[in-house]
């Protein structure tokens, strides 16, 4: 499996990079003035689900491309598929690109936009011989296409005279006939190793409701054939696909040379689609999680949808520097999602403020301190970034700490409470164990310690221990519902099939677990997305489900990788 370092075609020396093989290529275009050294890129989302952790990648790789060399870049719908397409997703896409922080200007556009110009390229196609339609069944064809190794075996209907076609497909265009009946093909080679290459589909008759055009279209372009001229509509100098595109290549040359009388020309270039451990990237797929309520919608927080990391507390800033880390390669590989994870905790550590919540809490009553006070602490939000000041903390004679923290019988290495040991309370004051308190079942439910006033955090006492807890005060906690989200699968490569399985037996039961926390006071009046840092603990977000009555909070990731260790 490779990890971050593994892409040999993009090296970091220092502060400098080499170009990666798709900036190479660029750079080479415009030093030999093709395209009149114009660089304009698109992102070609399909709207027919969320997009992912892998669709973030393509977006901050073409408009990156856009910035870097003071070009455009697009943002075009490939909505030529009414049967699977959703305003409600094209809302979502246009949300998630202007989320990760970039901007197409006025350049929004839609295959749909094109579906005049397309069908008037199909009329020539026909015209100059190079099309037909074709009228049997999608299994005969798909049969009559043979093996790469064999050649295919031509349609009785390739030869149908040109004027034929012209009156069949105009037909086709009026609703005349069937969902299936007739498709239009491109008259190519039938005996061409590449199997694209072997008369493809254009068009198909789609008796369906389209989200933009309404009823005016009732058959519809296929990718292939809208893909290269919608590029060549746009102005789009390079074409940035993933590698299962590469064979698809020819075929987007086919098209534009048999269409295009210009010297302008888009260009298709491949690069590797983003893997991740412990991930499901395709659409459909998550489409059948959603759809058999396996998470709770697209935007769950255990999704690798954009949506769903936002949610869990990514930041935009997290998310692109992900995809600089991981670089642009020429051949499929796996990224750890470690490598993601640790993005967003490099990003949260700089910029989360910290807070105390404890999420399993056990009471410690401090015997000497004064019944009934109060004191306000004054504890730093940041240590990482010193202009966020500090805020206020109450500490009082109870208080809660993390049931883990207490043991009753402690090995020696274990730096934190137990009988006759002693701790520090994180911005408050060293406190000992004198004793604690059990029910009937055996469990702890107090435990009692006695301070030293001499201790307290800035007084500068020279005493040390080697535990620091962190703590909330029982009379001003406030109660939080806390999601502990985790990864969704429990294999690394959940996608793996052996023998019957389904990649949704692979699902780790453990991906989300709800308690009840207690946090300081000062998080009162958090709002939805809001990220902080629970000390010790790790990163949590607000959750769009908090009301003014109930404060919910989404695990991010822990302060360290758990699963790391849990794997060795």
């Amino acid at each position: 499996m490779n990890n971050m370092n593994s892409n040999s075609e993009e090296k970091n020396q220092g502060n400098s990079r080499s170009l990666n093989f798709l900036e190479s290529i660029i750079e080479e275009d415009i030093k030999n003035g093709k395209n009149k050294s114009r660089v304009h890129t698109r992102f070609p989302p399909e709207p027919n689900g969320y997009l992912h952790i892998g669709h973030a990648k393509s977006i901050c790789l073409n408009f990156g491309l856009g910035e870097k060399y003071n070009g455009k870049t697009n943002l075009r719908f490939d909505d030529t598929n009414p049967t699977k397409e959703e305003d409600e997703y094209v809302h979502s896409i246009i949300e998630d690109v202007k989320w990760l922080g970039f901007d197409w200007e006025d350049r929004q556009y839609y295959a749909s936009d094109y579906f005049g110009q397309l069908y008037e390229w199909a009329v020539k196609l026909i015209r100059k011989g190079k099309a037909y339609v074709e009228e049997q069944s999608a299994e005969t064809i798909s049969e009559q296409r043979g093996v790469p190794t064999r050649p295919g075996t031509e349609s009785p209907y390739r030869n149908r005279p040109i004027e034929e076609n012209l009156g069949l497909f105009e037909r086709m265009r009026k609703g005349e006939f069937p969902d299936g009946s007739k498709v239009l093909r491109a008259k190519i080679d039938m005996a061409s190793p590449n199997m694209h290459m072997r008369d493809p589909v254009m068009y198909r008759i789609l008796h369906a409701t389209h989200h933009r055009t309404g009823d005016d279209w009732c058959i519809y372009p296929m990718y292939d054939f809208a893909h290269g001229q919608s590029d060549y509509l746009e102005g789009i100098t390079h074409s940035i696909c993933t590698l299962e595109f590469e064979i698809h290549r020819p075929l987007y040359d086919w098209f534009l040379d048999n269409i295009i009388e210009t010297e302008y020309r888009p260009r298709q270039i491949e690069f590797a689609r983003l893997n991740l451990t412990y991930t499901v990237m395709s659409k459909r797929k998550l489409l059948e999680l959603v759809k058999g309520n396996y998470v709770n919608g697209w935007d769950d927080p255990r999704m690798p949808t954009i949506s769903g990391l936002r949610r869990r507390g990514y930041t935009p800033e997290s998310i692109r520097n992900f995809a600089d880390r991981i670089g642009v390669a020429k051949r499929d590989n796996t990224i750890d999602v470690g490598v993601l994870e640790f993005s967003v905790r490099e990003h949260l550590n700089k910029i989360a403020p910290r807070v105390f919540a404890v999420l399993n809490p056990l009471k410690l009553i401090i015997t000497n301190y004064p019944e009934g006070q109060v004191e306000e602490l004054d504890i730093e939000l940041n240590p990482e970034d010193e202009t966020m000041g500090s805020r206020k903390v109450p500490f009082s004679r109870e208080i809660y700490i993390e049931r883990d923290d207490f043991m009753e019988d402690p090995p020696r290495k274990f730096f934190r409470l137990g009988p006759g040991r002693e701790v520090r309370l994180k911005g408050a004051y060293f406190v000992k164990c004198e004793n604690y308190k059990k029910d009937e079942a055996g469990n702890i439910t107090e435990v009692y310690c006695t301070y030293d006033p001499e201790t307290k955090s800035g007084s500068g006492s020279t005493r040390k221990v080697k535990g620091t807890l962190h703590w909330v005060s029982v009379d001003h906690a406030i109660d939080a519902e806390v999601r502990l989200y985790d990864r969704l699968f429990k294999t690394e490569n959940p996608d793996t099939v052996d023998g019957e399985v389904d990649f949704k037996d692979n699902m780790n039961p453990d991906s989300l677990k709800t308690i009840t926390g207690k946090i300081e006071p000062g998080i009162k009046g958090a709002k939805a997305l809001d990220k902080f840092q629970f000390q010790r603990l790790g990163y949590f977000c607000v959750d769009p489900d908090t009301t003014e009555d109930k404060l919910v909070f989404n695990r991010t990731v822990p302060l360290r990788d758990s699963w790391a260790k849990k794997n060795k």
